[in-house]
């Protein structure tokens, strides 16, 4: 007896093929459980318009996932992390703090599960990290390692600056 498979079985194949299979097999177990339908000419009629329309969405959603791959190859993603001596950091970096630093600069689609960290960063620097948006798409954006210290004395250099500036012009 000829089927069509509704998803993908470990023994029989992948979703969307055409199996034989023994006539017992499909109606007792493979059919009853929707693993598979009967091959007639109305469902394969119907599988077919659904393989297109799953085709039309994965193409949609591939192409939108290449414009947000086009607009996360210029992010770079500022980590501050607590360090001890000779500049090395407490745990490592996650993509949690990943994702999150991605949410604040407004990559809200993004999901964590899709941030692929090939190993963990446990250095100060710069690092590359790829973000699967898509089967076919993945992005490289870069992360920025530093110090929690650093932002303080960043902040408070922008601070100064400020108040020169402020002291200047009231003068």
């Amino acid at each position: 007896m000829k089927v069509i498979l509704n998803q993908d079985h470990e023994l029989l194949g992948d979703e969307g093929q055409i199996v034989e299979v023994k006539k017992g097999y499909a109606r007792n177990y493979l059919i009853p459980n929707g693993i598979a339908a009967s091959a007639t000419k109305s469902n394969l009629t119907s599988f077919e318009e659904i393989r297109r329309q799953r085709s039309r969405k994965i193409q949609k959603l591939a192409e939108e996932a290449k414009k947000i791959a086009g607009d996360l190859t210029d992010v770079e993603v500022d980590i501050f992390v607590k360090t001890g001596e000779d500049d090395r950091i407490f745990g490592s970096v996650t993509s949690q703090m990943i994702f999150e630093a991605l949410h604040n600069k407004g990559f809200t689609t993004i999901e964590k599960k899709k941030i692929l960290l090939k190993e963990a960063i446990k250095t100060l620097g710069q690092h590359f990290v790829d973000v699967k948006l898509h089967q076919s798409v993945i992005a490289q954006i870069k992360v920025n390692v530093l110090d929690e210290n650093a932002k303080n004395e960043v902040s408070n250099e922008i601070n100064e600056n400020a108040l020169q500036d402020s002291e200047v012009k009231s003068e």
